[in-house]
């Protein structure tokens, strides 16, 4: 059974405050029981700058479009030109989305997808983070970690410590995110499922409160 997709969902997105969940600093060890909530906020971190970067894509690609195809207004004394101002042009957008997309309305849309991928595949990491907690306790049992581990092609060391599992976990979302490793998430995703792992009402509430 393959998983559900969020690619092409994500019309319209605002920023969202994180969940309480802070990536762990570095040096300073993790509690198995910790590392759900760890990995949980590394990956909002990421979510919450792909909204933002997503959300300014948008906002100037509909500037853009709207300085091209919208009609101007007739002027009040024929012969005179009709001069955009303040008032007409969206508050800032002229001069900081020309400077961000000299090549106009193409780039703009082009970073608009680009943006969109990214924050879509963080969006479905976020999705793989809640399905791994397949009793929704809020923390990765040794058998979870390990299915997650090894849903990547990645050795599980029982030795090694939680935090060096949550590295590795970090490691990939990171990976993947700088990648556009979507496909490779997905087989990840599927494993699981093979393995019985579902996104259950509790994980589903939890990605509608960060899709926001």
């Amino acid at each position: 059974m393959r998983p559900p997709s969020y690619t092409g969902r994500l019309c319209c997105l605002i920023a969202v405050p994180l969940l309480g969940w802070q990536a762990v600093p570095s040096g300073i060890a993790a509690d198995q029981d910790e590392v759900f909530g760890l990995l949980a906020g590394h990956i909002q971190k990421q979510i919450l700058a792909d909204k933002q970067t997503f959300a300014g894509a948008q906002a100037c690609t509909e500037w853009f479009y709207r300085q091209q195809y919208r009609r101007p207004p007739k002027p009040k004394v024929e012969g005179i030109a009709f001069r955009p101002t303040r008032t007409t042009e969206s508050p800032g957008g002229a001069p900081d989305c020309r400077t961000r997309y000299p090549g106009g309305l193409g780039a703009a849309r082009e970073d608009f997808s680009r943006t969109q991928s990214l924050l879509s595949l963080s969006l479905t990491f976020y999705e793989f983070a809640l399905v791994a907690d397949r009793n929704d306790d809020q923390r990765y049992s040794t058998g979870e970690l390990r299915d997650m581990v090894e849903s990547f092609g990645l050795p599980f060391n029982t030795a090694l410590t939680s935090t060096a599992h949550l590295t590795a976990l970090q490691d990939t979302f990171d990976k993947v995110h700088s990648t556009g490793g979507m496909e490779s998430l997905m087989t990840s995703m599927s494993t699981l499922y093979d393995k019985g792992y579902r996104l259950t009402g509790r994980d589903q509430a939890a990605l509608n409160r960060v899709m926001g």
